[in-house]
């Protein structure tokens, strides 16, 4: 396993495969990069670099929770582009990964080529937040990895109507650590406690502000349909701030796409041929 250390020293784990266009693959808020295999096969001929973000994955548990925050986790991602001597990169973000993204466009936006946000926007829907709130820092019920697909499943049936059993198999190995006790979540259950003290300062940063940083950016926006983080009403306004975006809905989807669906693959490689 591959790791850079931070200013403040914490290790951060990343994978870089590939030789071309640099892409920085980031991920959602529980996370890691495992979460972006199902778009690794399709992103041939380019870079791929994905980090686990400090307190998920394979990256080292902070003892200030407080440091999960999409501004040190865009500077983690600043440092490993630093790291990597990479002047420059195109960043996928899913959910999380798109705040940070916005975030690096307000602080660094000399560093991006281009970015595809995969359903994210400057506002997100009270009811997909209270949703993710449910099971942030619980651990998982099930004993298995067989359990645990059977339980997706039925979870993300409403949102994600059709998808196989082995595909939500596959998702729950992402997600999921098979310890001799069970299944074990692959964050650090201290993220919870981080949110709930983030939100009760009330200082929540105007994402509109950083979004509009991204205006002389290649931008994408991929929305799963069914989609209760990212509403049709933001993704609207998006589009008026940002008359070079383009964007595409996905059919079947909720929050957040696998990334290999036609249409996100279609959209993407527009972002990065932009880029």
């Amino acid at each position: 396993m591959t790791f850079f250390t931070t200013t403040d020293g914490r290790n951060i784990y990343f994978n870089d495969t590939g030789s071309g266009q640099s892409v920085l693959c980031l991920a959602g808020l529980t996370r890691c990069s495992r979460d972006f295999s199902f778009l690794a096969p399709h992103l041939t001929g380019m870079r791929m670099i994905t980090m686990d973000y400090r307190g998920r994955g394979n990256s080292d548990r902070d003892p200030d929770y407080m440091n999960y925050n999409i501004f040190r986790e865009s500077h983690d991602a600043i440092e490993l582009l630093d790291h990597l001597g990479l002047d420059k990169a195109s960043v996928i973000g899913t959910s999380r990964g798109g705040l940070i993204a916005m975030a690096l466009a307000a602080s660094h936006p000399e560093r991006l080529s281009a970015v595809v946000l995969n359903d994210v926007g400057p506002v997100l829907e009270l009811s997909g937040i209270a949703k993710i709130m449910d099971y942030v820092g619980k651990q998982p019920v099930s004993k298995t990895y067989d359990e645990a697909a059977k339980a997706l499943q039925q979870f993300r049936e409403p949102t994600f109507p059709g998808v196989p059993l082995e595909r939500w198999r596959q998702q729950a190995e992402i997600q999921y650590e098979q310890t001799g006790d069970g299944l074990a979540m692959r964050y650090d259950q201290a993220l919870r406690t981080a949110l709930l003290e983030q939100a009760a300062t009330g200082a929540v940063p105007d994402m509109w502000m950083f979004f509009e940083a991204l205006r002389d950016t290649p931008t994408g926006v991929i929305r799963g349909k069914n989609s209760d983080i990212l509403g049709k009403d933001t993704l609207t306004e998006m589009h008026k701030r940002h008359p070079g975006l383009i964007s595409a809905e996905i059919p079947h989807r909720g929050h957040a796409p696998f990334l290999d669906e036609p249409q996100s693959l279609d959209l993407i490689h527009k972002v990065l041929d932009a880029a």
